[in-house]
């Protein structure tokens, strides 16, 4: 592990800890507003560092584009092509010890990193991108693993609730959200269940929302007993059409994955010794 690397990992270890009881208060009382817990902390790290994970991110040209009536939007997980800090801020959230505080935080034991970033990864948002209401898939590509939590890093500068690109978490039945404001330099920490809808408003400026993907998983089902589903859709409450079309497209996405998994073989599971 390199210095970098291991200094971004003690600063948010140091960042989490001195903010622990609150985290874990917001956490367990989120669980009353929508039925998704959540909790997030702002300036996770020096100001500075931020500003630097900003500016180098990739420009759209260099990430993939995203492009259906479930999304729009670029990601990349090419991080040999960019800015070394980029890799070193994802896989720092992958640190045990950070893995360690957030399970104190979030009382989600056993968990594991993303290490092979099946799911994680850059992303870049800009006007007229979005991402419509949906769950996760409820596994990693070996259906070992479930997923367990969502952990956000978002590095625009001055972004505001008024911009969109807003990480919107539904209840239910998708008809009641709440907002948490893409803002620089925040950690997000949400929980992934079968019923933890969650979608990104669309960008409404002529500004880019870039952010930091992580995802943790574990051995143990998030609701107690097995379950699995791919990555399912809905629409928002005005868009009845896009609801109708999501529900059957979700269904038959569910059925072929039935029939044919992806995965084969055993996750290679990060323990903090990726150079």
């Amino acid at each position: 592990m390199n210095e970098n690397l291991k200094d971004l990992a003690k600063t948010i270890v140091n960042s989490l800890e001195k903010n622990k009881d609150t985290l874990k208060k917001q956490f367990l009382e989120s669980s009353l507003e929508v039925g998704v817990r959540y909790c997030y902390l702002d300036q996770l790290l020096p100001e500075k560092t931020a500003y630097e994970i900003f500016e180098s991110f990739p420009k759209k040209e260099e990430m993939r584009k995203m492009s259906s009536f479930r999304e729009e939007k670029y990601t990349s997980k090419n991080f040999d092509q960019f800015n070394p800090i980029l890799a070193d801020i994802t896989f720092a959230i992958q640190d045990p010890k950070v893995i360690s505080i957030v399970e104190e935080i979030t009382g989600i034991k056993n968990q594991i990193p993303d290490s092979t970033l099946y799911a994680g990864g850059l992303s870049l948002m800009e006007k007229d991108n979005f991402l419509n209401p949906h769950i996760d898939n409820s596994h990693e590509q070996t259906r070992m693993y479930y997923r367990t939590l969502n952990l956000l890093y978002y590095v625009t500068p001055d972004w505001k609730l008024d911009y969109g690109g807003n990480l919107e978490l539904w209840d239910k039945k998708v008809n009641k959200n709440v907002t948490i404001v893409s803002k620089f330099n925040r950690l997000v920490i949400m929980e992934t269940n079968p019923w933890s809808w969650h979608s990104v408003s669309p960008v409404v400026v002529e500004k880019q929302r870039v952010c930091v993907s992580n995802y943790y998983f574990s051995a143990d089902s998030p609701i107690g007993e097995p379950y699995f589903n791919v990555t399912s859709f809905n629409g928002r409450p005005n868009q009845k059409i896009r609801r109708m079309y999501s529900y059957f497209d979700g269904k038959l996405r569910n059925f072929i994955r039935y029939l044919f998994p992806k995965g084969i073989g055993k996750v290679d599971v990060y323990h903090g010794k990726k150079q």
